[in-house]
This record gives structure tokens, C-alpha cells and sequence, in this order.
């Protein structure tokens, strides 16, 4: 299994995830023509899509959902909650999913997990292939006791570090988006995934990657180092996912005995 990502940010996040001919998107915040020059980076053109998952409705992930499910004619996946806010706009194949059962797309197994966010019902994911699981976790205000849970023993983690709080309180943002950013449904800072990273680290965990950095409120440097701290290995040892170039691919490999 292997995973990569087209870019990650407040301008347009989407995951990419791949696994013998299966490969699916975890949301897409870029149009049909950027999600398309995006995927040609790795190799890949729309038509080898087999799925878009949502994880909630704002526009940096849902933005362009809709066009590219309509220019693939792939089958779009998202609780109800997401559904009903009207955000996706017309796809050609809905499936409504339950936040808390898994489903399978082909040789992927997936499995939502409910956060607390600002917004209707949002949800992170789990994806497998019976033998290895990357974890996607971006978007959560505060860490719950299902998240550690569900997100123990997985083999790769892309973890949200969003802000750090002395940028984000000295930064242009407004003070109401600025307490929404920081509040308990907004985004982790890089201290909040540095103290859940040191919880779910394990000898199996093959690769971390700092995802959905502020590009007002912090630095690939400074989330790097959070994490780096947790892990005591350099920042050049962190891999973190930029607005424009993405992130290449990475693989994941069972443990040999």
C-alpha cells in the first residue's frame, strides 16, 4: 500500500491512496484541471480514481469534489451530515456511509472516524488492505478518547499541525477566527499532535507526516520540530505536505518477521 497527497492547506487538501489497481481520494479541495495536473505528478490521470471520501464540508475539502466525481464518474462517499448541507453539489454515484461502521472500495477497507470539528458531521479515515493501515487525521479542534482508540497500531500517520499559538495569537486573523482555530472544534496545534503522536507511536508507525500547516499561522519548520521532539530524530526526518507541490509517494511495507 502506498499513499501520497496532491497538497494540504487552506487553499485545497486531498490524499491520495493506493493499493494494488484500487485508488482513492480522501477529499478534494482543487478543480477538475488542478486535480488533474496534480495526479499527472504521481503518475496517474482521473480515470484511475475509484473513489472520493469526505471528511466535511468546507471548501478546502469538498471545493472540488462534485466536478471531479462528475468528470470520472466515480462514486462519492460521506456521512449524512455532510450530505445535507448541500455543499457537494449534483455527483454521479452518492453513497451515504455511517461515521461509525467500515465499508470497503475494492482492495481497501476503510474506516471512518467521527472528530470534533466545525461542521456537520465531519470524519477522518482509517485505510487498509488486511495487513497495514495509514491513518488520515486533520481537521479535529481536541483529541477524544475514540480518536486514540481507533488510531493505535497504525503503520503511517498523517497528522494534522496546523498553528502554533504564539503565530496564531500574534497573526492577521481576526480574534474570532482566531479562537475558532484555537477552540476545541477547530484545528490541533503542533503541541496538541506532538502530545497525540507521542501516544500513538510504536516500533510499527514507518512513516509521520505533518499535514494542513497554517501558512499564516505557523511553519513546516516549527511543526517539523514538534513532532521531531516526540520522536527524538532530526526535522529533516519529518516529512510535511506543502500547499502547491504535495507530497510524493510513500510506501508502506509489512514488518518481516
Amino acid at each position: 500500500m502506498r499513499f501520497a497527497s496532491l497538497g494540504s492547506g487552506s487553499r485545497g487538501n486531498a490524499t491520495l491512496i493506493e493499493k494494488n489497481n484500487t485508488r482513492i481520494l480522501i477529499d478534494c479541495g482543487f478543480g477538475v484541471k488542478d486535480t488533474r495536473n496534480r495526479l499527472a505528478r504521481l503518475g496517474l490521470e482521473l480515470d484511475d480514481l475509484d473513489g472520493i471520501l469526505v471528511t466535511h464540508e468546507h471548501g478546502d475539502h469538498i471545493g472540488g469534489v462534485g466536478r471531479v466525481a462528475r468528470a470520472c464518474g466515480v462514486a462519492v462517499f460521506c456521512t449524512a451530515g455532510t450530505h445535507l448541507t448541500g455543499r457537494l453539489g449534483k455527483v454521479p454515484d452518492l453513497r451515504q456511509i455511517s461515521s461509525h461502521r467500515k465499508f470497503a472500495i475494492k482492495d481497501l477497507e476503510i474506516e471512518p472516524v467521527p472528530v470534533p470539528h466545525d461542521a456537520k458531521e465531519p470524519v477522518q479515515y482509517i485505510v487498509g488492505d488486511g495487513a497495514l493501515r495509514l491513518g488520515v487525521l486533520t481537521d479535529l479542534g481536541s483529541i477524544t478518547h475514540h480518536i486514540r482508540h481507533c488510531y493505535q497500531k497504525c503503520d503511517g500517520l498523517v497528522i494534522e499541525a496546523n498553528h502554533d499559538p504564539v503565530m496564531l495569537q500574534n497573526g492577521p486573523y481576526p480574534l474570532k477566527l482566531k479562537r475558532r482555530v484555537a477552540g476545541n472544534w477547530g484545528h490541533l496545534s503542533n503541541g496538541q499532535a506532538a502530545h497525540l503522536l507521542a501516544e500513538l507511536n510504536h516500533p510499527g508507525l514507518q512513516h509521520i507526516i505533518a499535514a494542513h500547516i497554517s501558512d499564516k499561522n505557523n511553519t513546516h519548520e516549527l511543526a517539523c520540530q514538534s513532532l521531531a521532539e516526540v520522536l527524538s530524530c532530526s526535522t529533516d526526518e519529518i516529512p510535511s505536505i506543502d500547499q502547491e507541490e504535495g507530497l510524493d509517494w510513500f510506501s508502506l511495507h509489512p514488518a518481516t518477521v
